[in-house]
């Protein structure tokens, strides 16, 4: 009769039932943690601390009051666990993002004589997304299927969710179209998946799509599609989805608002964006921040700054996230001395070190306005060692300022530390391209052919009629592309007339010049706008989005392209915005 020895000599045997019956009963009535851990003490004053069924009511109520650390300690001396009782544990890891535990729990609970069960695995999956493993999670998913758990609703839709957050949304919308019943965390995880993967059309069409099964939307399905139409440019979707937000009552919750200044910024409308903000109560840095970054998007600095002094003003501290903001709008700006300003100021007057992104930023201050030698010092004298971010920067002034030295110098050291970036081999390739040092370009070339790196090939979106339309180099995918091309050389004949001359040093490889003209004259951003004028009413600004930085000839023939149609071209490139009007760049031609 082992249970006997725990007790004390003197204690009546016949009262062992009843007294932990109602210890038991007084753990469940505990309704706070000095409660909990008096009648705790209790029990171990009582020798009842090895009890099996005490054990597992007093690590329960350890977990009710989020005290996972002693109810873990507390749930190993059990001898034999109940489902229930490794089932909340689990939860409770996985709910305070310890997902490595949970998943040791888990691993605790399949290798027992118990079995898991449609309360278990949500957690588990919910561990694994949080640590985007996603050859764990299939393997939590062949227990699913194994134990029969394939046709509940709840472990079903968190399938999705850890496919979509593990990168995979083939298999996620796999899960998702096999399911029986769906309700809105299942359409939200699907949504939410595709923005979060880069599907951006995907996005708004699957929220169509819920919109169509009479599924309600949540917050999270929202934030997605606001998210997706920023990074198309969308803006005629976007000022949907802000009715949207008005119609069902996200509008103001602070996310929400957050996000629709961020979709019209990154929609190229300021406007819109800094209404938006001035409406939103009770704005947390994260708000703030957010208009920070879409004043820098836009090159205007001074204004960025000014919004930064009236957060400090208004009482709200800055984060890192807010310093980053601040000091790539310096940057985009060419603010020398109040890039520095800020800069110093993160450790002075808020107590934030530097990160490395921060340095980073600085950096490219630094390079930009030509201060190569002070760039180069920072890198040197930074309190950690400098990542590929940062030596991309100073590469990327190499080749503003056309240093081949200390570029090349730059390149080797980056290759060091990511060989895979294509973005630093072009660069590199553009510094020896503008020194007409062709066999260094072919050079380079031949080494991201044997290290197999591939350039990201350049695209156009613009929206048109609720639609987006994608262009790429040369592209003549589009139904119209033969309109499109002659109307693009009736353009290019027009802003010849008007001293337009290609830059034809900046096509990469050493062939005849009329070659290089033609190679320049498709990019994809210029069948965009030809599109654009061709489609668009005349009255509205043309919004193009590319997804890598806009090259200089392109640049060059988009202000004089304005300035013929006498419309304002909006461009946001990889790095910022763009407004051409009357023959002029917002960016001042510094980018």
């Amino acid at each position: 009769m082992k249970p006997l020895l725990l007790l004390p000599p003197t204690f009546p045997l016949q009262n062992q039932t009843l007294l932990v019956s109602n210890l038991t009963s007084l753990l469940k009535s505990c309704t706070n943690p000095t409660h909990l851990k008096q009648t705790h003490s209790k029990i171990l004053t009582l020798g009842l601390n090895r009890h099996p069924s005490l054990l597992s009511a007093t690590t329960l109520s350890y977990l009710s009051f989020n005290l996972i650390d002693p109810a873990l300690d507390l749930f190993l001396s059990i001898p034999n666990p109940s489902s229930f009782v490794h089932n909340t544990i689990i939860r409770a890891f996985a709910n305070n993002g310890r997902f490595n535990c949970s998943l040791r729990l888990y691993s605790t609970l399949v290798s027992s004589n118990l079995q898991p069960d449609k309360f278990t695995f949500p957690f588990a999956l919910k561990s694994c997304a949080g640590l985007s493993n996603l050859n764990l999670g299939k393997l939590v998913h062949t227990h699913i299927v194994c134990f029969g758990c394939c046709d509940d609703l709840h472990v079903n839709a968190s399938l999705v969710d850890m496919y979509s957050k593990g990168g995979d949304v083939v298999l996620a919308r796999n899960v998702f179209d096999r399911m029986l019943e769906r309700d809105v965390v299942c359409w939200s995880s699907m949504i939410t998946g595709y923005a979060h993967n880069g599907y951006s059309t995907e996005t708004l069409e699957f929220f169509g799509l819920m919109r169509v099964s009479n599924v309600m939307s949540n917050r999270a399905s929202l934030l997605s599609a606001l998210l997706a139409c920023g990074r198309l440019g969308a803006i005629r979707k976007g000022e949907w989805f802000h009715n949207y937000a008005i119609r069902t009552g996200f509008e103001m919750d602070i996310l929400v608002a957050t996000a629709i200044v961020d979709m019209y910024a990154k929609c190229g409308s300021l406007d819109l964006a800094r209404m938006m903000f001035d409406r939103v109560n009770g704005k947390d840095v994260v708000c703030w921040s957010a208009m920070i970054t879409s004043y820098g998007y836009h090159g205007l600095g001074n204004e960025a700054i000014a919004i930064f002094d009236m957060m400090v003003d208004a009482g709200t501290n800055p984060n890192h996230a807010t310093f980053t903001a601040l000091l790539s709008a310096c940057s985009h700006s060419g603010l020398l001395q109040e890039g520095k300003k800020c800069f110093s100021s993160m450790k002075l007057e808020f107590g934030l070190d530097p990160q490395l992104n921060h340095y980073a930023c600085m950096v490219d201050i630094l390079g930009r306005a030509g201060k190569l030698n002070e760039a180069q010092e920072l890198v040197e004298k930074m309190p950690m060692e400098p990542d590929s971010s940062i030596l991309g920067s100073l590469l990327g002034a190499c080749r503003i300022h056309g240093d081949l030295d200390l570029g090349e110098k730059i390149a080797d050291k980056i290759f060091e530390l990511d060989a895979a970036h294509a973005g630093y081999y072009v660069l590199l390739s553009n510094i020896y391209a503008a020194k007409l040092r062709w066999k260094d370009v072919e050079r380079v070339r031949k080494l991201m052919v044997g290290r197999k790196v591939s350039k990201e090939q350049g695209f156009s979106l613009i929206e048109f009629n609720g639609k987006i339309f994608k262009f790429g180099v040369d592209d003549r995918s589009h139904p119209e592309s033969k309109e499109i091309y002659s109307y693009l050389q009736e353009l290019t004949a027009r802003m010849k007339q008007l001293g337009y001359v290609p830059q034809v040093e900046l096509v990469l490889h050493d062939v005849e010049d009329e070659t290089k003209e033609a190679a320049l004259s498709y990019h994809s951003e210029r069948l965009a706008v030809a599109f654009g004028l061709m489609k668009l009413k005349p009255e509205g600004p043309i919004r193009i989005t590319k997804n890598l930085r806009i090259c200089a000839d392109c640049h060059n023939a988009i202000k004089i392209i304005a300035k013929i149609a006498n419309r304002l071209i909006i461009v946001r490139d990889a790095n910022r915005f763009h407004h051409f009007e009357t023959g002029d760049c917002s960016c001042n031609d510094y980018w």
